[in-house]
């Protein structure tokens, strides 16, 4: 186990040394440096890819923006959004921003690489948001991607294989590259997922802020995602944080930046 340890952490520092770290946004995300192993065009094909199948296959079922009013009302919000994202990450301004409106049960929505948006008629219907409130879910999404949060993930995971791929080489036994493993998803992988949630939030607080939408709707949001019984695993084995820790630190970023004030410049 020792051995894996050790492979594990060489490997990291050593891929750190190489690489050098990135820092893709400015603003209250800001001073946090990210691994990139990946490059951004490995991560934007393979994104556009994925997006276009799901775009394809909602065209082909007839579910993408069925409702026309709904799909602008969404567009709309996305549009105030992706207007001062560059004020965020200049280079977002090239970007081939989409966003479509997906008639599926799914509480849920994302933004991919590169700025592909989808957002399911399930997370309108279950949270009969405030535009405020759908903002704050389209921001948190997009703040993924502004962060490059899958290339940062992909480049963990390359560290995290080559390093178990190395200890194998040095003769470390199944079971104990096996328990190695539980202990890089548990100790690393995990924790870093959350911390991506975490920084999305800040991220895409800061952003509806900018857009001129009201910041108290980000706490409100998640009691309402509370109430859905949206998270209710442990801190430790969740990609996300809970819902208590996710308002308080909503409700705290809103009053720093209703204080803070001119932010929008």
């Amino acid at each position: 186990m020792l051995k894996t340890v050790l492979t594990l952490a060489l490997a990291a520092g050593l891929a750190l040394n190489l690489s050098g770290c990135a820092q893709t946004t400015s603003g209250m995300s800001s001073g946090r440096s990210q691994l990139m192993l990946v490059s951004s065009d490995e991560i934007n094909t393979a994104s556009a890819k994925a997006y276009d199948e799901v775009i394809a296959k909602a065209r082909a079922a007839g579910t993408l923006n069925r409702d026309a009013k709904q799909t602008r009302r969404v567009q709309n919000i996305a549009k105030r959004l992706i207007a001062v994202a560059p004020q965020l990450r200049p280079d977002a301004k090239n970007w081939d921003w989409e966003v479509n409106v997906i008639a599926e049960d799914t509480v849920n929505a994302w933004c991919m690489a590169g700025g592909k948006i989808v957002v399911y008629t399930g997370l309108i219907e279950a949270l009969k948001p405030s535009d405020a409130e759908l903002a704050v879910v389209m921001g948190h999404e997009m703040a993924h991607a502004l962060r490059e949060h899958s290339r940062e993930q992909a480049s963990q995971e390359y560290i995290r294989q080559g390093a178990l791929t190395v200890a194998s080489l040095l003769g470390v036994d199944d079971t104990t590259l096996s328990l190695g493993n539980m202990a890089a998803e548990i100790g690393v992988m995990l924790p870093f997922s959350r911390e991506h949630e975490t920084e999305a939030d800040t991220v895409g607080l800061e952003l509806i802020y900018k857009a001129g939408y009201d910041v108290d709707a980000g706490p409100e949001v998640w009691r309402k995602m509370s109430k859905l019984g949206a998270s209710n695993s442990l801190d430790i084995l969740s990609t996300h944080p809970s819902d208590d820790k996710r308002i308080a630190h909503l409700t705290e970023l809103a009053t720093q930046l209703k204080v803070a004030g001119g932010r929008r410049d």
